[in-house]
């Protein structure tokens, strides 16, 4: 049975400041100040819930209806030449969406079949999915199923077309309303939230967050069952299938079930995807999906590199994971990386994910590598992941000696590759990861992107770094064009200005007076106990 408490909202703020509030973009400072203040912003979170769920149906989607729920669209890549659209909710209403996401999780994991392989829920309370649980895992279960070494066998590969964009929010909101008591009104609040966050349409799910996953797997879940119910041997990770099939006619009869199940919930499966193999090319097929045979890269693709700042434990695994690179010639792997005309998204991941568990001479020499104008072109798909990687050494003092080797690389990107800094996306990895040192070059491209840039998200990641440089005269601009700010960019002036000194001080005194009301997020009664009121205090707390 679906039932919301607040403890939910509380997982949900400390899952956010472990691992952010979008897995597209980088860390934002807004996920520190939710893990801070997990008890007092989920006390607010399970009020308003209470408050809402409270009236009737027709009167709570009246009363959502209301608010606003701001986010914003950012433009994400994904592989060498695709794009697509991810979407940054406001704080507050990402942290609510995501405590409901929890209690939904809890409510219909049991309905779930052993057969779907993405996000299951975590039994540790420290996470909320497991974290065993990936798309790896999915297609070494494929290569268990028996049916495989039957004469004729045949497997089909397929996807859903567009899954996110094309989830239908009234057969979610239905599938919900299935999962929760008499009379509650989650699922209208879920259908409303979402309505907002689509501009008014009735169908998709943002991209990036924890619930919009939650959400998805809610929905697959009557799918799932029907292909059970038929009879048919499958795997599901998110949007991909796999079927396995005792011959041609019984995979087109699948495909025939599993297509008019989707149908039934508006989607459809993508066919320029659709392929079918024999048991034996299927083997051979997904052996080269996941590197069997390639003993070069073996150890890095085996190495689970999860590390967990906030863990007891964290310097022992710190330990451990560096000892594991010791056998593992990164470098060596990396130029076999940068001499194929497609790198291997996961294998370029990995690197990223191992630039803090080198030597700092180590770490500026991939560094170097992975940031050459010449190569940073063939390495665009993994953009995020290669800036993560440079940003965990950057900020991490043990690589002092190497500094301004890295800031070096750092600066020449915007003139050698201005087109990777287009989506902003990618502009907010950059800025994360040039902010610890003001150079010429970067006090001119953060000027340039401010002024430039209609993303609230790039401009308060501007704010971000001149915050960092304490650069006074981009502050007191700032000051002078308060008014003209969006609610986010105050936000992160506020933070900023304790930078400042008396400048700071000053502007701190002379705009608290207009928080109350332009902070307002709709539903407070006063400023006590709201997301603006703990935001100051947090800030007070913090300096």
């Amino acid at each position: 049975m679906l039932v919301v408490q607040q403890d939910h909202f509380r997982k949900a703020a400390l899952e956010i400041g472990r691992s952010g509030e979008n897995d597209t973009l980088p860390y934002d400072i807004d996920a520190s100040f939710i893990r801070d203040k997990a008890d007092e912003l989920s006390d607010v979170c399970f009020r308003l819930f209470q408050r809402i769920d409270a009236m009737s149906p027709q009167n709570a989607a009246r009363f959502v209806n209301g608010l606003t729920v701001g986010s914003e669209r950012l433009l994400v890549p994904t592989g060498a030449h695709g794009f697509r659209i991810t979407t940054k909710i406001n704080a507050f209403w990402n942290l609510y969406l995501n405590g409901l996401g929890f209690a939904i999780a809890e409510a219909n994991e049991g309905n779930r079949s052993h057969r779907v392989h993405s996000y299951r829920l975590s039994t540790d309370d420290n996470d909320l999915f497991e974290r065993t649980r990936s798309w790896r895992t999915y297609k070494e279960a494929t290569l268990e199923e028996a049916a495989l070494e039957n004469v004729g066998c045949v497997v089909v590969q397929t996807d859903i077309s567009s899954f996110y964009e094309h989830v239908y929010h009234h057969r979610l909101e239905n599938v919900v309303h299935e999962l929760a008591p008499h009379g509650s009104t989650i699922a209208t609040q879920i259908d409303r939230v979402l309505s907002k966050l689509s501009s008014g349409r009735s169908f998709g799910l943002p991209v990036g967050g924890q619930c919009a996953r939650v959400l998805a797997e809610v929905l697959m879940t009557p799918i799932d069952a029907s292909l059970s119910d038929a009879g048919i041997t499958w795997h599901r990770f998110v949007d991909d299938f796999t079927l396995v099939c005792n011959s041609q006619q019984d995979a087109y009869a699948a495909l025939s079930v599993l297509s008019n199940s989707l149908a039934d919930y508006g989607l459809s499966l993508n066919r320029t995807k659709t392929t079918t193999l024999s048991a034996k090319h299927y083997k051979e097929y997904v052996a080269v999906q996941l590197g069997q045979g390639d003993d070069t890269t073996v150890a890095l693709r085996e190495l689970d590199l999860h590390f967990d700042p906030y863990s007891d434990a964290a310097q022992t695994q710190y330990e451990q994971l560096k000892k594991s690179f010791e056998a593992i010639d990164i470098q060596f792997l990396l130029d076999l990386e940068k001499e194929k005309s497609q790198p291997d998204a996961f294998v370029m991941a990995q690197i990223g994910r191992a630039l803090k568990f080198q030597e700092p001479d180590v770490a500026a020499q991939l560094c170097a590598t992975l940031l050459d104008p010449g190569n940073l072109d063939a390495f665009r798909a993994s953009w995020s992941k290669i800036l993560r990687g440079v940003y965990a050494v950057r900020s991490n003092e043990e690589f002092e000696a190497v500094f301004e080797k890295i800031d070096d690389l750092l600066d020449v990107i915007p003139s050698s590759a201005p087109h990777l800094l287009m989506p902003e996306a990618n502009t907010l990895h950059f800025l994360r990861a040039v902010r610890f040192r003001k150079t010429e070059a970067r006090g001119r491209y953060v000027r340039q992107t401010y002024d430039q840039s209609s993303s609230t998200s790039v401009r308060r990641a501007c704010i971000d770094c001149w915050k960092h440089w304490r650069d006074r005269a981009s502050f007191m601009r700032l000051r002078n064009q308060w008014q003209n700010l969006s609610t986010d960019e105050q936000r992160m002036f506020w933070l900023a200005a304790g930078e400042f000194g008396d400048d700071g001080a000053y502007a701190r005194t002379q705009l608290r007076a207009t928080l109350e009301d332009a902070w307002r997020l709709g539903f407070e009664a006063n400023n006590a106990g709201s997301f603006a009121g703990i935001f100051q205090a947090w800030v007070q707390e913090n300096g």
